[in-house]
């Protein structure tokens, strides 16, 4: 029986939660993708004749590991601690202190305070997000928005950034606030991603030795 007293206190959330970002865009694709190759495979493989079962085998195996690589893999994950993004064949774990800065182009991407460069495949740049948030700018300040209008009040930034580009601004303030704490220093970590490299590495030379063959 619990002692009224002296309650026993509640597990606690973790401290550093991480925040996920992904492109729905990029799963959505991939998952069409998959399951397109794999219908189209699976039925080369159940009624080909000859060497075509193997060759839908080794076209599935070469395949299958490349679209969820570039697809479905990518993510980057961010906390008090640290920024960790999973690419189509690595993963890179930087601590905060390790970052030098984040920028956005044509591509989004992190810098090491070595100047080592990494991109963000989880958080692509849209070109047309841009263009919209451009235009919702110019139509509040033509409507006399005072976020716009008045320097001293900060703008909305949901009304006026693309999401890519927002999701960048905030990784940018959470690295400068966290890049001197305790928590957050350390050196970069880099993880060749092998379970997408060794099936895709079999099923090409599986395909270029039926090929070789004839």
């Amino acid at each position: 029986m619990t002692d009224p007293q002296h309650p026993v206190a509640e597990p606690e959330d973790p401290k550093y939660k991480d925040r996920t970002f992904r492109s729905s865009g990029g799963i959505a694709g991939g998952v069409l993708l998959l399951a397109l190759g794999g219908w189209l495979g699976i039925d080369a493989m159940i009624r080909g004749e000859g060497r075509t079962p193997w060759l839908a085998l080794a076209g599935l195996l070469l395949a299958v590991p490349l679209v969820v690589a570039f697809t479905v893999r990518p993510a980057v994950y961010a906390n008090d601690d640290r920024l960790r993004i999973r690419n189509p064949f690595r993963t890179i774990t930087l601590p905060w202190a390790s970052v030098s800065g984040l920028r956005s182009g044509y591509s989004n991407e992190v810098f090491t305070q070595s100047g080592t460069k990494y991109q963000l495949w989880a958080i692509p740049v849209s070109l047309r997000g841009r263009k919209k948030a451009a235009r919702r700018k110019s139509q509040g300040a033509a409507a006399g928005d005072p976020s716009l209008l008045d320097p001293r009040r900060p703008p909305r930034p949901e009304s006026l950034r693309a999401p890519g580009d927002q999701i960048m601004d905030d990784l940018r303030e959470l690295s400068e606030l966290r890049a001197s704490a305790k928590s957050a220093q350390g050196e970069p970590e880099v993880r060749w991603g092998y379970e997408v490299i060794v099936p895709t590495v079999v099923g090409a030379v599986l395909l270029a030795v039926l090929l070789a063959i004839g």
